[in-house]
């Protein structure tokens, strides 16, 4: 039982970690320190989507889920979780690259209005 809830906690954090890099730039907005945090799991996140990567926290969950004498699932969290949501069929390698540059290019305009909100003009 433990691991299965550990399985679903990593889950919920891996959850939120995914909408802290996308809306992450609205709480550095918020509080322009935050942008230390945002700004490695901006990075992170666009990598792992670039390069077609996995997260660490995609074996880690697999693992508990095994622990629980449950089955785990081949492919990353979004592979599993989001694609069904998000993603349209035939989802390729060209199209995980243009959301990473997205992402990039969504935040990047966060921040230039964050910066302009906490960096007023005399």
């Amino acid at each position: 039982m433990i691991p299965a809830l550990l399985a679903d906690a990593v889950v919920a954090f891996h959850f939120c970690f995914i909408l802290f890099a996308v809306f992450g730039a609205l709480a550095v907005a918020w509080r322009w320190t935050l942008r230390w945090l945002h700004l490695p799991v901006l990075a992170w996140a666009a990598g792992i989507m670039a390069l077609h990567g996995i997260c660490p926290l995609t074996p880690l969950e697999n693992h508990l889920r095994e622990l629980a004498g449950q089955q785990g699932y081949d492919g990353g969290f979004i592979d599993h979780y989001l694609l069904p949501l998000i993603y349209p069929a035939g989802l390729t390698p060209g199209l995980q690259l243009a959301g990473a540059i997205l992402l990039v290019i969504f935040s990047g305009a966060l921040y230039l209005w964050a910066w302009r909100r906490h960096h007023p003009r005399p």
